[in-house]
């Protein structure tokens, strides 16, 4: 799977994930869409996303994205 795809899904499960605990244990947790949100839109700006830098180390072939 190439590393664009895999950032994205990382990116959508963090914001399920955390809508879920919010949800469910406390409100607080909408703070980690807020962030994952932020890094999505700085990312596409500037090209830099610290999860693709880990994912790229884990393996994941290059994309087009984030080189």
């Amino acid at each position: 799977m190439c590393l664009d795809k895999v950032v994205m899904r990382f990116a959508g499960f963090v914001v399920l994930v955390s809508v879920a605990l919010a949800h469910f244990v406390s409100p607080y947790w909408l703070l980690l869409t807020v962030f994952a949100g932020f890094n999505l839109i700085q990312a596409s700006f500037t090209g830099f996303c610290p999860a693709a830098i880990v994912f790229k180390k884990l393996g994941a072939k290059p994309g087009v994205a984030f080189d």
